[in-house]
């Protein structure tokens, strides 16, 4: 299973913004110069992440994008969760009624516990404590 580029383009734009999260609106430019990434990419997933009430956008000439709420209660499970359709390692984990064998399947208990495990990974590490790890904290 790999995560899109939606996702990890995504997760590095709401770094950006938690490292400037005291210092008013960014605008999308800045970020894609710093991180190395397409503008008309990231304003793609503003959208999306904008619904989640994730990023807030400012308008006007100081104008840009900052994180609706604190680092600190923003994790890396929610912004891939909002990027992406679906991350489960198998179809039938989210929608058992895809797969005619769900009830009988002997993989899928490991799939599913699999699937828990990344996500349970993914929702305890909050844009926060990222940047403390980056640090060295």
């Amino acid at each position: 299973m790999k995560l899109s580029t939606r996702s990890r383009y995504g997760t590095r734009m709401m770094l950006d913004l938690a490292q400037h999260y005291d210092k008013g609106p960014v605008r999308i430019a800045e970020i894609a110069k710093r991180q190395d990434m397409p503008v008309k990419y990231l304003e793609q997933l503003i959208i999306p992440l904008k619904q989640g009430n994730f990023i807030q956008s400012v308008r006007g000439p100081k104008g840009g994008h900052l994180l609706a709420r604190p680092p600190d209660e923003i994790t890396v499970g929610q912004i891939v969760k909002a990027l992406e359709s679906g991350i489960e390692l198998v179809g039938c984990i989210e929608n058992p009624g895809e797969c005619e064998r769900a009830g009988r399947c002997l993989t899928r208990g490991i799939w599913e516990d699999a699937s828990k495990a990344m996500y349970d990974k993914l929702n305890s590490m909050t844009l926060s404590r990222m940047l403390e790890m980056e640090k060295g904290i």
